[in-house]
């Protein structure tokens, strides 16, 4: 499967943003970098879909830019305008020609999932690899209103449960992409999350 970082390149704070071209154009988040359609059409010429990880504002900025430009398919897990497919725990989307599970992983955000195939994992914010707080493993925030580090390691826990021996790919929300034993670095994100260690401003 063919993944690329439309926003890779950018300057301004945004989540990344996954477009996976073939055999249906499909974003992964739509970002918060201005000029974000013209990078996806240095790549593809339409969007069909965009399948959201969670609502917050770094992942959702560019959204309505997007939907004028493609006017894709929106799948959400919370209500949305743009929203056309709501998307629930154990559903499976189509990603790239192959089936991704949906797994409910709140915590950083009420909203959130992630999409679980059988080599690749979409994390969103839940677990990423490294984001300038840790490397190797690290989670999202838990210190903002509406957080809680307690329902994240619940989160991290079922998506842990859930995953197969083949996930080895792991595309996250922030931080660079990994290969490899992705098992590890979520058990290390997963460990760190329950010794409360602080993430930015939380104590």
């Amino acid at each position: 499967m063919e993944i690329r970082n439309v926003t890779a390149t950018a300057e301004t704070f945004t989540s990344n943003v996954y477009l996976v071209p073939e055999p249906v154009p499909t974003l992964i988040d739509a970002g918060a970098m201005s000029g974000i359609v013209d990078a996806i059409t240095d790549s593809v010429s339409t969007i069909d879909r965009v399948l959201l990880t969670h609502q917050h504002g770094d992942h959702i900025g560019e959204l309505d830019a997007i939907v004028s430009a493609f006017d894709p398919e929106i799948y959400a897990y919370d209500e949305i305008d743009a929203r056309t497919n709501e998307i629930e725990d154990g559903d499976l989307v189509s990603i790239g020609g192959e089936p991704f599970e949906v797994v409910y992983t709140p915590g950083h955000a009420g909203d959130h999932v992630c999409y679980l195939g059988e080599n690749v994992l979409f994390s969103g914010d839940v677990v990423v690899h490294d984001d300038g707080a840790f490397e190797g493993g690290s989670f999202g925030r838990t210190d903002l209103a509406g957080q809680s580090r307690e329902r994240l390691i619940e989160s991290i826990e079922a998506l842990l449960d859930r995953m197969g021996p083949d996930v080895s790919e792991l595309y996250a929300g922030h931080g660079s992409t990994f290969t490899g034993d992705v098992h590890q670095i979520i058990e290390t994100a997963l460990e760190r999350a329950k010794r409360r260690e602080p993430k930015y401003t939380e104590q």
